[in-house]
């Protein structure tokens, strides 16, 4: 296997079935079903909507400390990477009436034990609005040590990287690196907003800036990176097919653009099925996959 890195990863979404019956019985959760098989054969999604609701649904085990360990750790075992940079949601956790401080406890644990190296990216729920990841930026300062950026995440439609203004300037003034979904679901608008007006250093997602070639220009002499997710594209249709992914003609374009999982518990495999996938089923070269595992190490923020 080629050396690479993640960079766009929810450690939410690392939660495999096994995983969410084990901590459901630990924890005294209810589940619809605790057949694992039955679980899993719920993983068909027709857009991102339907896919939130079975991944909030599941993350309901998470309660404790040694859950998130346990849920980071077995990431890091499998992830077949040399390097992470791990997105985790504080707000889906703490209406769950689970504490800051139990998740930066667990995630952070398991990152010190890992012989992989790992940092943590804090991500906003943009669905709950600018003013509530406005109070969890400020009460997750006090763990600034613990985490080397910010993020937004969830549905992109209807809720513009342009809200989000206010806490990123407060993050970037935290020294805080930045970096938001766009382009998955929403238009080019929405990266050129991420751009202009978050001021993030990496777009995730971002497969629909190839629909505006000066934004495709600026994306290539600025040297931005995209963190593109081939097999949660396909899962989210937000392509058709693999056969029908844009990457290729990304990579043509001279973009920095990188392979990821984004949450690989429910898209179909880690980051080595990803590039699995575009060998086999795109028909990308070696040589084309070897570029973006070298992308992976340029656009990360830790070397």
């Amino acid at each position: 296997m080629r050396p690479k890195a993640e960079l766009h990863l929810h450690i939410e979404g690392t939660l495999e079935p096994e995983l969410v019956v084990e901590l459901a019985r630990r924890n005294r959760v209810e589940l619809p079903t605790f057949d694992v098989e039955a679980i899993r054969a719920r993983y068909d999604f027709v857009n991102l909507q339907s896919f939130l609701d079975i991944y909030y649904e599941n993350m309901a085990v998470l309660r404790t400390e040694q859950d998130f360990y346990d849920l980071a750790t077995a990431y890091l075992k499998r992830s077949g990477v040399q390097h992470a940079e791990i997105f985790f949601d504080p707000q889906a956790h703490l209406i769950r009436g689970v504490p800051l401080e139990v998740v930066f406890g667990g995630l952070n644990a398991a990152l010190k034990d890992s012989d992989i190296p790992a940092a943590l990216i804090m991500c906003f729920l943009r669905d709950r609005g600018p003013e509530e990841a406005e109070e969890v930026l400020r009460a997750a300062l006090p763990y600034r040590e613990q985490f080397i950026g910010v993020g937004l995440d969830s549905a992109e439609v209807g809720h513009p990287p342009s809200l989000y203004r206010r806490v990123f300037d407060i993050a970037a003034g935290e020294g805080l690196h930045r970096v938001a979904h766009a382009g998955e679901e929403g238009g080019p608008d929405y990266v050129w907003e991420a751009l202009d007006i978050l001021r993030v250093e990496r777009v995730d997602h971002g497969i629909r800036a190839m629909e505006d070639p000066s934004l495709v220009a600026r994306l290539r002499e600025e040297r931005i990176p995209l963190t593109v997710c081939p097999l949660s594209n396909v899962r989210l249709r937000a392509v058709p097919s693999l056969r029908d992914h844009i990457l290729p003609a990304m990579l043509d374009e001279g973009l920095l653009v990188t392979v990821n999982s984004d949450d690989p518990a429910y898209f179909g495999g880690y980051v080595e099925d990803n590039y699995r996938a575009l060998r086999e089923e795109l028909g990308m070269s070696e040589a084309q996959l070897d570029q973006l595992a070298r992308n992976s190490f340029e656009a990360a923020f830790a070397f």
